[in-house]
């Protein structure tokens, strides 16, 4: 049986900066910009094309997660600063977008810099 990714800690490290702690092991850090750039929602990407239509110009230079809420088991919905809060991050999606440092490994593992 294949082990599901999930996390088992989410915190905000500083205000554009979420740190996940991962079953497996692992930490991600992501950049709230990155983040909310990455948004999968509907608004934000196009659901028959997969075309992006988020313009990333428009995302303000200091954004960072208002809310940060538990989707059942599988992913977590981010309400950002800008008033968007239609995206949901599955977990397999924020793994793929970071996938993370050992626990106990030098440097951090950065997105979006």
């Amino acid at each position: 049986m294949t082990k599901v990714i999930a996390p088992i800690g989410i915190f905000r490290k500083d205000p554009d900066m979420l740190t996940i702690h991962w079953n497996d092991g692992t930490v991600s850090d992501l950049k709230a910009r990155f983040l909310r750039s990455s948004c999968p929602c509907a608004v934000c990407v196009n659901e028959w094309t997969g075309e992006k239509m988020l313009d990333e110009s428009r995302i303000p230079a200091d954004i960072k997660p208002a809310r940060v809420l538990a989707v059942g088991r599988y992913a977590m919905a981010i309400h950002w600063s800008d008033g968007h809060k239609t995206g949901i991050y599955s977990y397999d999606y924020l793994k793929k977008l970071e996938p993370g440092v050992p626990a106990s490994g030098p440097g951090k593992g950065v997105s979006g810099v």
